[in-house]
């Protein structure tokens, strides 16, 4: 395992990186940044399957990090003095809230909980960013019904209106939990959204969604669907 400890204050970095190597013992590999650019750039160059993440990175927010990136399926153990801001953290999605001063029993409980979770990959993703024409927001897969192939971007469904997501299709596949399935070259479905599948003339094939919408069924995923849905 593979894991990014985001901290600017190097003391607190060497001290995380001493005791989650003697707690995990070679299990997992350690990285280290202290920048959110630093940052990003490490996760856009190598695959994690871990963030240990501060909040407060030389004036910048540590959350901005899990919207930039949130489409990469690592999980996130915040390590803050800002326990006033552990909600925020769950609203996330992160997998545990570990608080400045802590200790290496706490640490570890926190490492153990992330090395349990890695082993149930793919689809540790429970959050999808989409551009918004004054930013971006956060969007949970709960309320997405399809998402379907836009060029270089994708095209989040939701009940009453679509989003903009900037990971192609194929990128997401492997990331989404598994009630997204592939229905269409171009198309993946919530199967939690999925009302009816019918067949249409000439060997035609949709699935009704619970917002109304339609979304067309490849006739290489036909058979595979059925047995999904029944």
């Amino acid at each position: 395992m593979r894991v990014l400890i985001v901290e600017d204050e190097i003391l607190v970095r060497q001290r995380l990186l001493r005791l989650a190597s003697e707690h995990t013992g070679g299990r997992m590999r350690f990285d280290a940044a202290c920048a959110l650019s630093e940052a990003e750039d490490r996760l856009a160059r190598a695959v994690y399957d871990g963030v240990l993440l501060d909040l407060n990175l030389e004036g910048e927010d540590g959350f901005e990090l899990l919207r930039r990136c949130c489409a990469r399926a690592f999980h996130t153990i915040v390590v803050s003095a800002h326990t006033d801001r552990a909600l925020e953290a769950f609203a996330h999605g992160v997998l545990d809230f570990v608080a400045k001063p802590f200790n290496q029993e706490r640490l570890g409980l926190a490492l153990d909980r992330l090395a349990g979770a890695a082993q149930h990959r793919p689809g540790a993703m429970r959050w999808l960013n989409v551009w918004r024409a004054r930013g971006t927001a956060l969007v949970s897969l709960d309320d997405v019904l399809a998402i379907r192939a836009d060029g270089d971007h994708s095209e989040v469904m939701l009940a009453a209106r679509s989003e903009l997501h900037d990971k192609p299709l194929g990128r997401l596949i492997s990331l989404l939990p598994a009630d997204f399935v592939r229905c269409h070259r171009a198309w993946l479905v919530n199967l939690r959204h999925v009302q009816q599948f019918s067949a249409l003339s000439g060997s035609r094939w949709q699935l009704r969604l619970s917002n109304g919408a339609n979304v067309p069924v490849g006739r290489g995923f036909v058979s595979g669907l059925r047995a999904q849905l029944l």
